[in-house]
């Protein structure tokens, strides 16, 4: 492999890490709040995708603007699922709120083949936002820079706002104990409700970067994206908002160079991702950065 084949490789994987990271940013911070896997946060990138794709080629608005509220509404979407599928079984078995989970995802799967069609669409790229960059021998799409650029500048701000605002501190007590800290005055519901708001539209801002860079969407276009970042907050340890960051970077980077150093594998590319998962539930089920939490009897 010469030095700019890895190069292009390097660039490709960082690009494709920084997606996954962004979504698994989701996944790890509604585990760390209610202890639940939000299945229905792969399908709220689809959302994200078609809003913003209506809003550009049907109401032909800037895009920018398009993607602005392809965030507010898959935001707000977040929230009212939170509110009529999660909320009402906080206090049911856990096996009862991962079915309404999986219910959710699914219906908005569904939902989406019966009321846009299944057929695939082409996903528009604005030409003063995609464009080819080329540096001696190595070329790629701008996106390759604006992806990790956007996908850190939101890291630090989650950051932030879980280590030093109010919100963030009621968000670390709540993951902690939610008896204790309703006792302590602490709103569950709005730091809940905060939590998905946050979350969803991280999955927003990946869904509609993800449609730049692999541009054709249909209704089911979440799935194994969502699946491979569920697999990154694993391996860097479901809760910890580093560790889903870490995980998304080292998944998106083996998946690059494992067809580019072994190029007969190609077919098995999503095959890995499932591959590491197991090895990491084997070996080390807490992942990369997780802790082990002594469960209260």
């Amino acid at each position: 492999m010469t030095l700019e084949i890895f190069l292009q490789n390097l660039a490709n994987g960082i690009s494709l890490g920084s997606l996954y990271a962004l979504i698994a940013i989701g996944y790890t911070m509604v585990y760390g709040i209610l202890r639940l896997i939000n299945f229905a946060h792969a399908d709220l990138l689809m959302v994200a995708a078609y809003v913003a794709f209506y809003g550009i080629m049907v109401f032909t608005l800037p895009w920018w603007c398009s993607f602005l509220i392809a965030i507010v509404v898959t935001a707000l979407l977040g929230v009212s699922i939170e509110k009529i599928a999660y909320r009402p079984l906080r206090d049911a078995p856990r096996i009862s709120v991962l079915i309404s989970a999986i219910g959710v995802s699914f219906l908005l799967e569904n939902l989406g083949i019966v009321a846009i069609g299944a057929r695939p669409k082409s996903f528009p790229r604005p030409e003063d936002l995609v464009w080819n960059i080329k540096m001696g021998e190595v070329s790629f799409l701008s996106l390759t820079i604006i992806i990790p650029v956007v996908t850190i500048l939101l890291l630090v701000a989650v950051t932030y706002m879980v280590n030093k605002t109010k919100t963030g501190t009621a968000m670390r007590a709540v993951s902690r104990d939610f008896e204790t800290a309703s006792l302590m005055a602490v709103d569950v519901n709005k730091v809940v409700s905060t939590t998905f708001l946050v979350g969803s539209s991280l999955a927003a801002v990946g869904g509609i970067l993800y449609s730049l860079q692999y541009p054709q969407i249909d209704p089911l276009m979440g799935v194994f994206p969502g699946l491979k970042c569920f697999i990154a907050a694993v391996m860097g340890g479901i809760g910890s908002i580093p560790g889903a960051m870490l995980g998304g970077f080292l998944l998106g980077m083996g998946e690059v160079f494992l067809v580019a150093f072994l190029p007969e594998l190609s077919g098995y590319r999503d095959a890995f991702a499932f591959v590491i998962l197991i090895f990491i539930l084997l070996f080390k089920p807490t992942g990369i950065l997780g802790e082990n939490v002594v469960e209260k009897v």
